[in-house]
C-alpha cells in the first residue's frame, strides 16, 4: 500500500489532465479552471482510496432503524482491535455522527498541501456534511447536482491517509447518494445491512440486499437492530419490535445473518452525550453484538487480504484524542 500520495500525471496524455490533490470545490483556480475536472475528481478519489484497504458500506433502505448507530459502534469495536479506522458520514441530509462521537459543532481544516483533514475522536477519523454547516439545525436543499460534488469531496477531497477499514454511512434508500458512491469507489470490499424486526423494515432491507447483488457489492450480511427489550424492574424480554424477521429474511435471501442488537435505552442516552456505547459499555450484552458483528465484518474482509499493510495502532480510544 502506498504510504504517500505523490503529485503524478495521469497517464493519460492530456495537458489538460489535473493532478493537484484537492477537490475542485475548494481550489483557489476553481472558477477560472478550464481542465476536466470530472477526470479529476476521479483521479483524486482513486488516489485517495488506494490508501484504505477496507471499503464498507453501512446501509438500510428505511429510516429510523439505528444505522448511523451501528456504524459508530461498529466502527469503535474495530478500532478497539487496534484497526486503523475511518468513518465517512454520506448521510447529507440527516449527518448524525459527529453527534455520536461528541463532535458536533466541530469544523474540518484544510492541511498545506490542500487535502481536508479528517476530525479525529476515539482513534477514528470522520468527515461529514455537519462539520460544514454554520447551525445543526440548517437543513441541506440540493440537487443531485450538488451532491454529486459534495460526494466527491469527501470521498477524495478528505485525506484519510492510511486505513484498515473505512466504514460509510449511507443515507436511506437505493438512490442518488448510493448509486454515486458506488460508482466513485469502483471496488467496495462489502455492505453492511441494517434493519429492525418489524415487516415494513425487513421489506426494505430486501430491496437493498436486491440493490447490492444488482450493483455487484459483496454482501457482509444483515443485522437485526433493535431486536428485543430486556424490561429494567422484572427482567423480562420484550419484542417491542417482534422479534427474528431479520434472520428469516437473510435465510430467504441467502445472505449472512450477523446478529441481534438489543433495544437498549443506555444505548440512546451515551448515544446523545457524544460517548460510542462500545467503547464505555464494552463488557455489556449489548455492547458484545456490536463487538461480535465487528468480528464478522473483519473475518469477511480478511477472505481477500491480510489486513496488516497499515498495521495496528497502540494508543488508547480517549476522548483527548480529538483534534
Amino acid at each position: 500500500m502506498a504510504r504517500e500520495l505523490n503529485v503524478i500525471n495521469t497517464g493519460s496524455g492530456n495537458s489538460d489532465a489535473c493532478t493537484y490533490m484537492w477537490a475542485c470545490a475548494i481550489c483557489d483556480e476553481n472558477e477560472r479552471c478550464q481542465k476536466d475536472k470530472e477526470g479529476h475528481s476521479r483521479w483524486l478519489v482513486a488516489k485517495r482510496m488506494e490508501r484504505i484497504e477496507h471499503k464498507v458500506l453501512i446501509m438500510s433502505n428505511k429510516g429510523g432503524v439505528g444505522k448511523s448507530t451501528c456504524t459508530t459502534n461498529i466502527a469503535v469495536s474495530l478500532a478497539l482491535k487496534g484497526w486503523h479506522v475511518g468513518i465517512c458520514d454520506m448521510d447529507i441530509h440527516g449527518p448524525n455522527i459527529p453527534k455520536m462521537v461528541g463532535a458536533e459543532g466541530q469544523k474540518l481544516k484544510v492541511s498545506t498541501s490542500g487535502g481536508i483533514i479528517p476530525f479525529q475522536a476515539y482513534n477514528l477519523k470522520i468527515a461529514s456534511m455537519s462539520f460544514l454547516l454554520q447551525n445543526s439545525d440548517d437543513p441541506i436543499i440540493w440537487r443531485d447536482a450538488y451532491k454529486y460534488e459534495f460526494i466527491n469531496q469527501l470521498l477524495g477531497g478528505v485525506d484519510w491517509q492510511d486505513l484498515n477499514f473505512l466504514l460509510i454511512d449511507l443515507p436511506p434508500g437505493t438512490g442518488n447518494e448510493s448509486v454515486t458512491t458506488i460508482d466513485l469507489l469502483g471496488t467496495v470490499s462489502g455492505a453492511v445491512i441494517i434493519t429492525t424486526p418489524q415487516e415494513v423494515a425487513l421489506l426494505d432491507s430486501r430491496k437493498s440486499v436486491t440493490f447490492c447483488k444488482d450493483s455487484e457489492v459483496p454482501i457482509v450480511g444483515i443485522v437485526e437492530n433493535m431486536s428485543g427489550l430486556e424490561c429494567p424492574h422484572c427482567h423480562t424480554q420484550i419484542d417491542v419490535f417482534r422479534k427474528g424477521g431479520g434472520e428469516a429474511s437473510a435465510l430467504d435471501m441467502g445472505v449472512p445473518f450477523l446478529g441481534r442488537i438489543p433495544l437498549d435505552p443506555d444505548v440512546v442516552t451515551q448515544s446523545d452525550a457524544g460517548e460510542p456505547f462500545a467503547l464505555f459499555n464494552s463488557d455489556s450484552p449489548t455492547a458484545e453484538a456490536y463487538h461480535q458483528i465487528a468480528n464478522q465484518v473483519e473475518a469477511f474482509c480478511k477472505k481477500s487480504t491480510s489486513l496488516l499493510k497499515v498495521g495496528r495502532t497502540t494508543t488508547g480510544l480517549l476522548k483527548g484524542d480529538s483534534q
